[in-house]
């Protein structure tokens, strides 16, 4: 008795990385590669045109994230199976990814093996967080989010922004800005701007 192999759509803007990823599953029987795309954008038209089982997207795309690639398929098809692939443990991102539905988080340095498991156990309907990826989601799991004014505040800060600019790109007062501030680095432990500037770039809040 055969069975239809899983159809895998492959997002990443390395092309060695796509063609690593294509070996490793040409090698299954039960796998095969149905498409390949370089940057979000080129994703979500594959998608269209494949609709395949499962879908490897690499976090950081040329034109936007995988986790807003992986909110835009799956606004159109929302029983698309999507796998996060990154070289970054970055808690704030992993809530985001899992907020927007991927099934799996997973290293690209994981053993190609872990991959193939994840595929298949994410196209017979099941998740995978692996412990390392669980651990780091642990570690922050009761700190108090930033709201989204506040991650706009901070993006800001990262750009060298005094207050004063922040206050007239956001509308705001620069009293304002100050509180905002004060928030964001009671949230985040920070003892000065730098320090909250750093904390949000490794927690995946911001990118630097």
């Amino acid at each position: 008795m055969t069975t239809t192999p899983i159809r895998i759509l492959a997002v990443d803007d390395h092309a060695l990385f796509r063609q690593g990823v294509a070996a490793v599953i040409g090698c299954q029987p039960d796998m095969r590669l149905a498409g390949e795309a370089a940057n979000a954008g080129e994703a979500i038209l594959r998608y269209r045109e494949q609709v395949p089982d499962v879908t490897l997207m690499d976090l950081r795309l040329p034109d936007m994230s995988g986790i807003d690639a992986t909110i835009a398929i799956r606004s159109e098809f929302p029983e698309a199976r999507i796998i996060i692939l990154t070289t970054f443990v970055a808690d704030a991102e992993i809530q985001r990814a899992l907020a927007a539905g991927v099934r799996a988080y997973l290293l690209k340095s994981m053993p190609p093996q872990q991959l193939l498991e994840t595929i298949r156990e994410v196209h017979g309907g099941q998740k995978r967080i692996p412990p390392e990826i669980a651990a780091r989601l642990a570690e922050h799991y009761s700190d108090e989010a930033l709201t989204s004014r506040e991650i706009e505040v901070l993006s800001h800060i990262a750009g060298g922004k005094r207050n004063r600019d922040i206050a007239e790109k956001l509308f705001i007062s620069e009293l304002t800005v100050k509180m905002h501030i004060k928030h964001i680095m009671e949230k985040l432990g920070a003892s000065d701007r730098t320090e909250a500037f750093a904390i949000g770039v490794r927690r995946g809040i911001i990118q630097a």
